[in-house]
C-alpha cells in the first residue's frame, strides 16, 4: 500500500505547532485539514484520554459557536498518537492566517469553567473519561509555550 502522507512527515525534528496537514477538493469546495501539534512526537509525555476527551469536546463546542469560523468547521478531533488534534476547515488558509483562531481556542479551554459540553451518559459514549483541570493546564502549556511564541519551525513541516 502507498504510505499516507501523514505518515510522510518528518517526526524526528517536528515541533509543537500549527501545521498545514493536506488540501483535499471535494466537488467545487476545498477543505484543508490542520495538525494542532500539542507534544514533540516520541519526546513529551503524550496527552493521556481524559484530557483529550475534555479538549476535544469544549474545543468542538466551541469551534462550532463560532462567530466567524461555525459555518467553516468540519471536524475538530485527536490524533492516535495523542500528540495533538486535527482541524479541518473549509478553503485553504496558511497557518498563520488560522493562528489568531487557534490562539482563541485554546485561550477559551485554558479559561473554561462550568460543565463539559455534552458529558453526560446520554450525550457521550464514555462521559466518565473527561479531566477538565487537564484539559485546562495541557491547553494553557500550548498557549504559552507555543501559540503565543509561533516561528516559522511552528508553522512548516521539517523536511
Amino acid at each position: 500500500m502507498k504510505k499516507i502522507a501523514s505518515f510522510t512527515v518528518n517526526h524526528i525534528d517536528l515541533l509543537p505547532g500549527i501545521y498545514t496537514s493536506r488540501v483535499d477538493a471535494i466537488g467545487d469546495y476545498t477543505i484543508t485539514t490542520y495538525d494542532l501539534r500539542m507534544k514533540r512526537p516520541n519526546l513529551e509525555p503524550v496527552l493521556n484520554t481524559a484530557e483529550i476527551h475534555a479538549i476535544e469536546h469544549i474545543g468542538a463546542t466551541f469551534l462550532r459557536n463560532h462567530p466567524t469560523f461555525a459555518d467553516e468547521t468540519i471536524y475538530f478531533g485527536p490524533m492516535g498518537c495523542r500528540t495533538g488534534f486535527y482541524l479541518i476547515l473549509k478553503g485553504n488558509r496558511d497557518p498563520k492566517e488560522i493562528a489568531p483562531l487557534i490562539t482563541e481556542l485554546f485561550e477559551f479551554i485554558s479559561h473554561f469553567e462550568g460543565e463539559i459540553p455534552g458529558a453526560t451518559a446520554r450525550d457521550c459514549g464514555n462521559y466518565l473519561d473527561l479531566n477538565l483541570p487537564m484539559a485546562r493546564y495541557e491547553a494553557k502549556q500550548y498557549l504559552e509555550n507555543v501559540l503565543l511564541k509561533l516561528t516559522d519551525a511552528n508553522l512548516n513541516y521539517p523536511q
